[in-house]
């Protein structure tokens, strides 16, 4: 196939660039303007590039190029936003039909994440999990799996717990587990059991070591127990063998492969938990542990509390839980284990739910997990993109920042989140939204805003509450966000 590519000046080196890396080759056209994204029909029908099989415009052009199509009688398709994508396009031209309308990065991108659905799918049809909980595959070659913690669940009133086994499904949890506060009563635990049995179809595990709330979280239908050990295992076997529930196994007393042994003896389901140590308090030994236990066992699934770590560093977790899956995927971890109790750990179940993912996708694969169709960037990006040169023969002024201040007649804002909204609150009304955007269009539309300079601060300030609520950070009007 014969491919070219049309730019404007300024983006030409870029393009030039990202061409002579490709494997497959292409020629270049630049047209007689400086901004690629302007160029419209006219501008190819005076080029009238010919001899070519296909015609390839930035993605971010909008005009209807078929009647130029037609005269010229080559195909004129839509190529990346960014020149940066532009290699990665070319070397998979052979995979994609190349579209008028759609840009070519987008169509990567859905081709990437239906091919990693479809084989996460193919994953789980082909495990042979050794343990099965409530249809949830557990090992075997099957997905890690996200067991999300509900803290002191039964101090919870219903409707506040019922919110939180919600928001987990939201996020991406595999399974529900109920942690249980010392002063706990038996009565209190089959509540809670029963709300997370009517509110959703997830396996109920609930996190406890002691017999009586053992005994009482079975009776009510959970699915799983954390934790059992030799202090626990005989008063409550029979309970777990009746209902064919499984124990996640864990030391003391007595140690992990005495445990073990111990309970494979009585017939339990067994997962092992030889427990992750925080970071600068065994971390590194622990995984060691992990390590050598695998060797001994390799076919026992194996638990693995993640949280430990993310609840225990004051570092943004999208990364932490990103290591510690991999990490896992290493060890042949089943179960990858969080709550989000602190602030900073939000999110920590979507992350690992998305990391577990890329993991099966490059261990099916063989490569490191990386181009998947799946992802954990969010503050920052794979590949750079040109910034933008400005022409020569413009004026350059330096920007100074305004020194006076004058209040806008049409009244001030106080702006804030509330919930997953950004809330702007005017003299005379309410306005609630998701994006700036949306409400100092609406705040312009009510004529709320009648200076310039006040509505580019609108613009500044919104702009920042809706990466605060998109990061789950805190906002605060007039302050840095990072």
């Amino acid at each position: 196939m014969k491919l070219l590519l049309l730019t404007g000046r300024l983006a030409e080196a870029d393009v030039r660039s990202a061409v002579n890396s490709a494997r497959v080759p292409a020629d270049v056209l630049v047209l007689d303007l400086d901004i690629a994204a302007f160029i419209t029909p006219e501008h190819v029908r005076n080029a009238a590039p010919i001899g070519y099989d296909l015609i390839m415009l930035p993605g971010l052009i909008t005009s209807d190029f078929s009647e130029v199509e037609q005269e010229l009688g080559t195909k004129i398709r839509l190529g990346p936003k960014h020149a940066a994508d532009i290699t990665y396009i070319l070397d998979h031209m052979d995979e994609i039909e190349l579209s008028s309308r759609t840009p070519a990065c987008a169509l990567i991108a859905e081709r990437l994440a239906k091919n990693a659905e479809e084989t996460l799918s193919r994953i789980e049809r082909n495990a042979r999990p050794p343990v099965v909980v409530r249809g949830i595959g557990i090992g075997g070659g099957s997905r890690m799996k996200v067991l999300a913690e509900i803290v002191d669940a039964t101090r919870l009133e219903d409707g506040s717990l019922e919110d939180k086994i919600r928001y987990y499904e939201s996020q991406g949890a595999d399974m529900i587990d109920l942690g249980l506060p010392l002063d706990a009563l038996p009565d209190d635990v089959k509540r809670v059991v029963r709300i997370a049995r009517r509110v959703s179809e997830m396996p109920v595990s609930i996190d406890t070591l002691r017999p009586d709330l053992i005994l009482a979280g079975v009776d009510a239908g959970a699915d799983l127990v954390l934790s059992i050990d030799g202090s626990n295992m005989h008063a409550v076997a029979d309970a777990l063998l009746d209902g064919d529930v499984p124990a996640v196994v864990i030391p003391g007393p007595g140690s992990l492969e005495s445990n073990i042994s111990a309970a494979i003896e009585l017939g339990l389901t067994v997962i092992a938990d030889p427990v992750l140590s925080p970071p600068l308090g065994g971390l590194a030994a622990s995984i060691a542990r992990y390590i050598d236990f695998r060797r001994a066992h390799p076919d026992t699934p194996l638990f693995l509390g993640v949280g430990n770590v993310t609840e225990l560093i004051d570092a943004d977790s999208h990364g932490a839980n990103a290591i510690l899956a991999a990490i896992g995927e290493e060890l042949g971890a089943s179960i990858l284990f969080t709550p989000e109790y602190s602030r900073k750990a939000q999110g920590s179940v979507r992350e690992l739910r998305r990391a577990a993912e890329m993991m099966a996708l490059a261990r099916e694969r063989r490569s490191p997990p990386k181009d998947l169709g799946r992802d954990l960037l969010i503050l920052k990006e794979k590949r750079p993109r040109p910034g933008l040169v400005p022409p020569d023969h413009l004026e350059v002024r330096m920007a100074r920042q305004s020194s006076t201040f004058v209040v806008d007649p049409a009244g001030s804002f106080r702006i804030g989140l509330c919930g997953d909204e950004i809330v702007a609150v005017h003299d005379r009304m309410v306005i609630k939204g998701r994006t700036a955007r949306e409400i100092l269009d609406t705040a312009i539309d009510l004529n709320l805003v009648s200076r310039l300079d006040h509505a580019a601060y609108l613009g500044r300030e919104l702009e920042k509450a809706e990466i605060a609520l998109r990061l789950g950070k805190s906002y605060t009007q007039d302050e840095e966000l990072f």
